[in-house]
Parts: C-alpha cells; structure tokens; sequence
C-alpha cells in the first residue's frame, strides 16, 4: 500500500464584488483510494459546500466569497491500494461489452477533438494488435512527438493545437494522448492528481494531469509527460477533459497566486507501507467492479 501526505494551499486576491469558485482539489472517494485526517481551512468565514459525483468519487467544493484575500489550505492522508496485472494479459474491451457510464470515454470533447486525428490514429497505431501495448505504443508516440516546455500552452489548447506545436505540459500531453485513443474506439478520460516524483528542474510540486483507459473492464493509469511516478498520483478527479475537472473554476474578478504543493509518501514497512516506484506492471487504482456486471457470463 502507498500512503501520500498531501497539502494544499491556494491564495487569491477577490475584487469588490465577490467571486464564486469550484474547485476540485479534495482526493477523490474511491474503492482503493481512503482518505484519513482531512482537513479544510478557508481565510473567510463563507458558507461552502460539498458535492461528491456518485459514479467517479470526484468531490467539488463550492465557495461565494468576499472582496479581499482568499487563503485555502487542504490537507489529508490517503492510501492508495493499487492493482497490478501483466501488460500482455490486458485486452481492448469491445464496444458492445462497455458498461453505460463508460460509452462516453469513446467520444470527441472539447479539448480531445478524437474525429479530426481518425487518420493519423489508424496510420501510427491501427495495424498494432489490439490490447495494453497498443495504448502503450499511443503513450510512447506522444511523449516523444511532445516537448515538455513550460509556459508553452494555455487553457484554450486543446489535442489537435499540440499535435501541431510539439510543445506543451501535462495536460496537454493527456489531451493528446486521449484523442488518439478514441479515435481507435479505445476509451480514455483525463485524471487529475498531484506530480509526484516529478524532477524538481521542471519547477516546484504542482498539480499533474494523467490519463485513464479502459482496459480489460477496468481504468489503467499512463503518465505521457512521463514527469512523475504513477504509483504515487493520488486522484482529486476524472472526466472527458481538462473542463470537466479543472482544480479551480473562478466566476468574478479574481487574481490567483501560485499553488503551494506537498505530497510526501510514508515509508513503513512493517506496516505494509511503500515508496511509490516505477514498474513495468500495468497499474490501475480502480476496483474494477464493472467487469462483475459488464463482463459476457
């Protein structure tokens, strides 16, 4: 098992009128992901609210707040109990046998135009054998056809921009990575988490946007920036792209400050407790219950 002390800590500057935000920074509540000692401190005394989205565990924090500072700081213990398979085990699940709540992964979004790369996808990858290496060989494509530059992109990049510019950050990496997979039907969602492991030359700890695919009636974990060490990701959320789980969604005059983040792993073993690390097992924090309703009989 992998525990991740994680810390979390925003500031703002709100102009006269007050601002409203969603954010999505608390881990996600899932069957292999608890989280223990959590804990969340605003500067003002504002009514918040709580919303967690039943299917995916994602947990949105809604705030109205006044003029003037903004200062939140999260802070949690969670443990990660991560499955492991063999890669060349792994099939593609065909399109007939995908659960409902996992049709929508095979579908273009705002940010993973997957309908304009259908050429590209078939040309690199459709004469691989279907399965984990296949989406591994989508993975290795993208971290090598992108540069990883800070500051390169922003919030209106999307998959098709990076394509062209070879340049971006994880985030774009993720979008990229995801249209290729569903232009090949395979389903993919965008996760996001913290980068940890991640080489401290790229700049402070910040938060890490990965990608999820379905494979094998369960969401295996790829990291094309290759900046960080999967195992050691904890989740806050996952949707069709960056839209749908962006840490803070502001509405108002708002000047935000950099974030200020911590993920330190506990080490004890006599306690079954791990460094995150490496590995060339596929790897996937999901309990994989859907294969129990969605798997032929």
């Amino acid at each position: 098992m992998i525990r991740i002390a994680l810390q979390i800590d925003l500031n703002y500057e709100i102009d006269g009128a007050g601002a409203d935000f969603v954010f999505n920074i608390h881990a996600a509540h899932t069957p292999n992901q608890s989280i223990s000692a959590e804990s969340l401190m605003l500067s003002q005394a504002v009514p918040q609210r709580l919303h967690t989205t039943p299917v995916t565990g994602n947990r949105y924090l809604y705030v109205r707040a006044g003029p003037g500072d903004l200062k939140l700081s999260y802070s949690a213990t969670v443990d990660l109990t991560h499955h492991f398979a063999d890669p060349a085990q792994i099939a593609e699940v065909p399109i007939r046998d995908l659960p409902p709540e996992v049709i929508g992964y095979i579908y273009p979004s705002r940010y993973c135009q997957s309908d304009r790369l259908l050429k590209l996808a078939n040309q690199e990858f459709g004469r691989l054998a279907p399965g984990y290496r296949r989406v591994q060989a989508i993975q290795d494509w993208v971290k090598g056809w992108v540069s990883f530059t800070l500051h390169s992109s922003n919030t209106n990049t999307s998959a098709v921009d990076t394509l062209v510019e070879k340049v971006g950050v994880c985030r774009d990496y993720a979008h990229l990575m995801i249209a290729l997979c569903r232009a090949l039907n395979i389903p993919a969602r965008f996760a996001t988490g913290t980068d940890y492991g991640a080489d401290p030359t790229l700049g402070p700890s910040d938060f890490q946007a990965y990608v999820e695919v379905y494979l094998g009636f369960r969401w295996y974990i790829f990291d094309p920036s290759g900046t960080g060490i999967p195992m050691g990701f904890v989740r806050f959320g996952t949707g069709r792209d960056a839209a749908d789980v962006a840490f803070a969604t502001i509405f108002g005059g708002v000047r935000a400050h950099a974030a200020v983040i911590r993920a330190l792993a506990i080490e004890d073993p006599a306690n079954g407790l791990r460094l995150p690390h490496h590995c060339e097992e596929a790897l996937s924090t999901d309990s994989g219950e859907e294969a129990a309703h969605a798997a032929p009989h």
